[in-house]
């Protein structure tokens, strides 16, 4: 195999190569702001691969740079919504230990978030911000993602039974759909809805029961109530308060959508599953752009414009990205930066082809570039180069036909280490 130098002499062979040189930035704030015409409520970076620390630590190196240098002050990730309180009360307060914030407050363990060193890192440095500083100006942490793994989807007990309390404690008990003895007994044991096999077998789901049934318009009335008394309740407790209650309310409904729909024996029942869950997503994010500017981390196929797909044991789905639904609500206050990387040694993804687009900014010899994507797209000509192959199934390269549907491209040439624990 070739070396890199005798790679990077191929690749700058290209007559694009001087254009794609000039239009490389290295990885700043200014450079990213550069993007965009105004600071972007919402502003997404993706990534093409999960469980590389050091995308992670890229992350954290974008992240601190523009809380630092534009007033970013909220970070999102992809990870339970639920389980991300726990993190966020010990950023914003102290409450709780490093470690048990780790174990407690990230999902996806086989992705091994909450044993992330990039992870730790980034809630320690957060925790270390807040302190001394005015409630007004601390940093916010939240995961956007539902309760929901690739095995199974969380029992909806925690989001229905904390809105549920929230609410009887703050509202007239005749107000109130129900009982918390009643909801007790119509959730029963959560193993009904934990079980694994429900994943692939529709039959095993407890979601289209009559008691899941009767769960859902619990929900439905227990999120209207809160609606419905928001300026009593936000008078009385606080903003905060209220917007947590909120996502008990996103999650419960949520989740009890999600139930349903693995339940569902048709062939739309995966791609239906994928956007509902991208739209739980969606909702959050908008939730969290609300209250101020919002950063964003979570894989570049829940982020992008374009329609994701993914093949599946039953064929290939296809569904609208939480990025796509945000960014049809937000217009230009979205604004997503996709990554790509050259090598992952650890995986087999060696040096790219130069006919690729990873291939073109590999060339440069640059551990880490910001590129304008539209500019890159209009260098690169008609028809689009052609698209990388991966060898490894983890990864997802750039898709050259939509490059234009991306603010940016974060290239990252080396992932020599692989994972770090």
């Amino acid at each position: 195999m070739a070396n890199d130098s005798e790679d990077s002499t191929d690749f700058a062979d290209f007559a694009d190569f001087a254009d794609i040189q000039e239009l490389a930035r290295p990885l700043e704030a200014a450079a990213v702001m550069g993007l965009f015409p105004a600071r972007p409520r919402l502003l997404a970076l993706g990534e093409p691969t999960h469980g590389e620390e050091t995308l992670l630590d890229v992350r954290n190196d974008v992240f601190r740079r523009l809380v630092e240098e534009e007033g970013y002050r909220t970070i999102a990730v992809e990870s339970d919504c639920l389980k991300g309180l726990v993190v966020d009360d010990w950023v914003t307060s102290g409450a709780g230990s490093p470690d048990e914030v780790m174990e407690r407050g990230f999902s996806h363990p086989d992705l091994g978030l909450g044993a992330s060193a990039a992870n730790r890192e980034l809630v320690r440095w957060m925790r270390g911000y807040n302190d001394g500083r005015p409630a007004s100006d601390r940093l916010r942490f939240a995961g956007f993602d539902g309760p929901l793994e690739i095995t199974h989807a969380a029992s909806p007990r925690q989001a229905l039974t904390a809105l549920h309390g929230w609410l009887a404690a703050r509202v007239d008990a005749d107000l109130l759909p129900c009982g918390a003895h009643e909801l007790d007994g119509l959730l029963g044991a959560d193993e009904r809805w934990t079980d694994p096999a429900a994943m692939t077998d529709p039959s095993r789901s407890t979601g289209a029961s009559a008691e899941a049934g009767r769960l859902r318009l619990l929900a439905d009335d227990l999120t209207a109530l809160l609606d419905t008394q928001s300026p009593h309740l936000i008078t009385a407790t606080s903003r905060d308060e209220w917007d947590r209650a909120r996502l008990y309310g996103r999650t419960a409904t949520g989740l009890l959508r999600y139930h349903h729909a693995m339940a569902d024996a048709s062939p739309a029942r995966m791609a239906r599953l994928c956007a509902l869950r991208d739209a739980m997503m969606a909702d959050n994010l908008l939730a969290l752009a609300a209250r101020g500017p919002v950063l964003v981390h979570a894989h570049n196929a829940h982020l992008q414009r374009e329609k994701s797909t993914m093949r599946m044991w039953q064929g290939p789905v296809e569904w609208w990205s939480a990025g796509a639904l945000v960014s049809a609500r937000l217009g230009e206050e979205y604004a997503v930066l996709t990554t790509a990387v050259g090598t992952i040694r650890g995986r087999g993804v060696d040096a790219p082809p130069p006919d690729t687009v990873e291939g073109r900014l590999y060339a440069l010899e640059r551990d880490r570039c910001v590129v304008d994507a539209s500019r890159l797209a209009a260098s690169l000509g008609d028809p689009p180069p052609a698209a990388r192959v991966s060898p490894w199934f983890g990864y997802a390269p750039l898709d050259p036909a939509h490059l234009d549907a991306h603010d940016g491209i974060v290239f990252v040439r080396d992932l020599s280490h692989g994972r770090r624990g």
